[in-house]
């Protein structure tokens, strides 16, 4: 059975995380879940904790939770995301990946997924669908999915979004 990497900041986004791994899960899709989330506690049990994102990025946790600069985190789980994810992949464990979220999550998100080599199913909703995306895509075959809603809670909309999505890389690795 092929599995989903999910890639998100579970401190912030935990509830809609959660939401799409059981989706995926309700799919018949084995899920590894990768908590990027770096200033709060996680919402529920990741398969690999934010304290080893933040180490793969050559940093801590605790040191990135001290000073409490956004800008810093982000960098540094999106570092740390983009070598989780090339490790995963080289050791067999992941056959796509999935993500969610505004702009810190979408920067953390794509950038695992960058890591990846054209053709491995990669999926990403978010709130930066409907600009410019180049930034987040760059040269490499992943999907950008329009969240339509602010990424905040799970309501008739994202219902809706979250569920193509998981549908989406669903089907994308089961092909």
């Amino acid at each position: 059975m092929p599995t989903v990497a999910i890639f998100g900041t579970l401190d912030t986004k935990g509830t809609e995380f959660r939401f799409l791994r059981d989706r995926l899960r309700a799919l018949g899709v084995e899920t590894l879940v990768v908590d990027c989330g770096a200033l709060e506690a996680p919402a529920f049990p990741p398969d690999v904790a934010a304290e080893e994102v933040a180490e793969a990025a050559g940093t801590s946790l605790a040191a990135l939770r001290a000073r409490r600069d956004r800008g810093e985190a982000v960098a540094a789980m999106a570092r740390g995301a983009a070598r989780i994810a090339a490790r995963l992949f080289a050791e067999g464990r992941l056959q796509g990946i999935v993500s969610l979220g505004g702009s810190a999550g979408t920067t953390i998100g794509t950038a695992a997924m960058r890591a990846l080599p054209v053709g491995v199913p990669k999926v990403m909703v978010s709130t930066l669908a409907s600009g410019d995306t180049r930034p987040y895509v760059d040269t490499k075959d992943l999907c950008m999915l329009h969240s339509v809603v602010d990424v905040a809670g799970i309501n008739r909309l994202s219902r809706r979004i979250l569920g193509n999505a998981a549908a989406a890389i669903a089907g994308m690795v089961t092909a």
